[in-house]
This record gives structure tokens, sequence and C-alpha cells, in this order.
């Protein structure tokens, strides 16, 4: 009786070992997905363990996430850091979560430039980035125009917005010239390319006008639109009125909302209280921007406004546009 008690848990024991096996090596040992010998894993700032496990188990590369984020509170105690990593064939999923939380294992650094950003919060982040050599971000603006020979006045709008790869200790000198010129290549091949009739008197006029574009609307459809109008009210003398500009001109000032005071005090980015186009970008426009700037539709729209759900309502006279105005305003009511 006794023996076959003794059996019985052993059974149990024995039962309970495989299935921890199993779940082990159905996630914490189990072989890293690679595609060939190696791969480049991109691990961007923000990136989250959590997030990335959950992510291994949507696509069915991992069983049981919990032992995985089980793992990553008792064992590692630390961040995901952002870099690009090299996974080897055959390294399992727990040694890929130990390399990913020490930023010395990455090979490569991910820098992240979004579109509509400014040259400030571009700055800003390459002084916030260990793996970034630093040697001119904490120079002026003019001083750092110079040193890296870059022909222009005002650095905004002159670096392309992407995701770029760059060697771990790379100096942002290397990085910001990379930008400028990838930047200076767009704008050059859209400018070859451009429709007739524009009224920019050169391509960093086309600039200017593409950064606007990219503050005004986030959705593609919409580019050569936006385009179109503004281009529609520089030919017709009539003023950009448009937003944007204000609170660049606003600068530190601005604190995420602007008063009809603000629209009506002057600075050399107000195009409430100035006609043409401002001095100089108001953010780093997209290829895709650039391109609009170049080719603006051939609709008769000059005014638009927000629609409250996404995308915008364009209009060729004033009383459509307050009409559309009006059912703005009634939506954001109805959600508030």
């Amino acid at each position: 009786m006794f023996a076959s008690k003794i059996k019985g848990l052993l059974m149990i024991v024995i039962g309970l070992l495989m299935m921890l096996t199993f779940v082990l090596w159905s996630s914490l040992f189990k072989n890293y997905p690679v595609d060939g010998q190696k791969q480049m894993l991109a691990i961007g700032n923000g990136d989250t363990y959590s997030g990335f496990i959950e992510r291994l188990a949507k696509d069915k590369h991992i069983s049981f996430p919990i032992v995985l984020k089980l793992y990553h509170k008792v064992m590692i105690h630390d961040t995901m850091k952002a870099g690009v990593y090299e996974v080897t064939q055959g390294m399992s999923v727990r040694e890929v979560l130990n390399m990913l939380s020490n930023a010395d294992n990455a090979q490569m650094n991910r820098i992240l430039v979004i579109e509509g950003t400014n040259f400030k919060q571009l700055i800003e982040a390459l002084k916030k980035d260990d793996l970034v050599t630093k040697e001119v971000v904490h120079l002026s603006y003019s001083e750092l125009l110079k040193e890296l020979n870059i022909p222009y006045d005002h650095p905004e709008g002159l670096f392309s917005p992407n995701t770029y790869f760059f060697a771990k200790g790379e100096t942002d000198r290397k990085i910001l010239t990379d930008l400028y010129q990838y930047q200076m290549k767009a704008l050059d091949a859209a400018w070859e390319k451009r429709a007739t009739d524009l009224p920019y008197q050169n391509k960093y006029e086309a600039l200017i006008m593409a950064s606007i574009i990219e503050k005004e609307t986030s959705v593609d459809r919409e580019l050569e639109q936006v385009s179109g109008v503004f281009v529609r009210r520089l030919k017709m003398g009539m003023r950009l009125q448009t937003d944007p500009t204000v609170i660049y001109g606003m600068g530190d000032a601005y604190k995420g909302n602007i008063s009809r005071k603000d629209l009506r005090t002057p600075t050399a980015y107000n195009t409430y209280t100035m006609s043409g186009l401002p001095p100089t970008p108001i953010a780093l426009p997209s290829s895709k921007a650039i391109e609009a700037a170049m080719h603006p539709d051939s609709s008769n729209n000059i005014y638009f406004v927000a629609t409250g759900n996404g995308g915008h309502t364009f209009s060729t006279n004033l009383q459509d546009h307050n009409r559309a105005v009006q059912e703005y305003l009634s939506v954001i009511r109805a959600k508030n």
C-alpha cells in the first residue's frame, strides 16, 4: 500500500517535471526565430519587455508569455535598451531577453526622427542618446551649421525625418550630416520635377511650404489638397492664416493652446498678421510633404478646416467654409 502511494507520488512529480520542462522549452529555452544564420533586431526608445513578449506570443513564436514576463521581473530587473542587436541562429529567447537589457550589446543605434517634429526636438533627442558621441549638439545653431558646412542661416527643415540605423558611438556630426544630405537630395529631386507656375522663388521656399503642409495634416491623401489651398492663397495675395506658423513663432511661450490675442500678435512667423511665407520652415517635413509642395492639387479650394473626426473639409468659398467650421464645432461640443 505504502509502495503504491510512493509510486503514485513519483508519477505525479515526474508529470509535473515533464510539464515544467515543456513550459520552459516552449518559452524561455525555445530558439528565437531567425531567418538565416543571423538577423538584426531593432529596439526603439520606449519599447518594453512586456510589449516585446506579447508580440512574440501573438506571432506564435513562443508559448506561455507569462513565464517570460516572470523571468524578466525576477532575473533581469531592468528595461530594454534602444539599439540594433545581432541575433544568431540557435540563440534562445532567454538569451535574447538578457541581451536586450544592456546597450553595450547593441551593434547599431536606432535613430527615430518623426515627421513634423522640429529641429530643437531632434537636437534634444541626440543629446539624450547615450549611444551618440556628442561633438556639435551643444553648439549654437549658427555655430552648428558652420561646423557642418551647411550654407543656411537657420537649421529648421533641413534634416530628413525617418528611421535610421547608425553604428553605436557614431558622432552627432555624422548623423546630422547624413540627415541633411538626405533632405537636400529629396528636395533637389522634387524641385527638378516640380509643377509649372508655382509661387516659389527658390527651392528653399518650397521647403518652407512643405513644413507647413506637414504640420497641417497627417492624412497622406490630403497633402496635395492642403498644398493647393496655400499655393492658391499665395498667388491671390491672400494670407496663409495657418495656426502651426503662429505656434512656431510663439516658441516656448506656447503651452498647448493659442488664443485670439496670439493670432493678432505679430511675429516673424504669424501668417495671420503677415503676407507670404514665413522666413524659415517650421518643422522637419517628410519627402511626401516636399512632393506635395511641388505638386498642389488642381481644385479651386482656398479654405479648409478639421472635421473633428480625422481629416479636413475643403471649401472654395467663405460661406461653405463657415458652414464646415460650425459642423466642426458641433462635433467637438458633442465629444465634450
